[in-house]
């Protein structure tokens, strides 16, 4: 019977041999989910810079400065 490790706050560790895919088609589906998320990642941040509009959050200021008025 193998022990089991957990560490100081309880979470069982996982030996490194678990950890690692052990066929080759779940090695490549584990290739190209993490291209997918990175590059899902990159286009995000490729289009908020590129649609990126300084003066959109103007409106939300003059309604921050009127409920203030209003409050105070």
């Amino acid at each position: 019977m193998e022990r089991t490790a957990f560490e100081p706050f309880g979470e069982q560790l996982v030996s490194g041999t678990d950890a690692q895919p052990k066929s080759r088609a779940s090695k490549l589906l584990l290739r190209a989910g993490t291209a997918l998320f990175w590059s899902l990642v990159a286009g995000i941040v490729l289009a908020r810079a590129t649609f990126f509009e300084p003066g959109i959050y103007d409106g939300f200021s003059r309604v921050a400065s009127l409920a203030k008025s209003l409050i105070f």
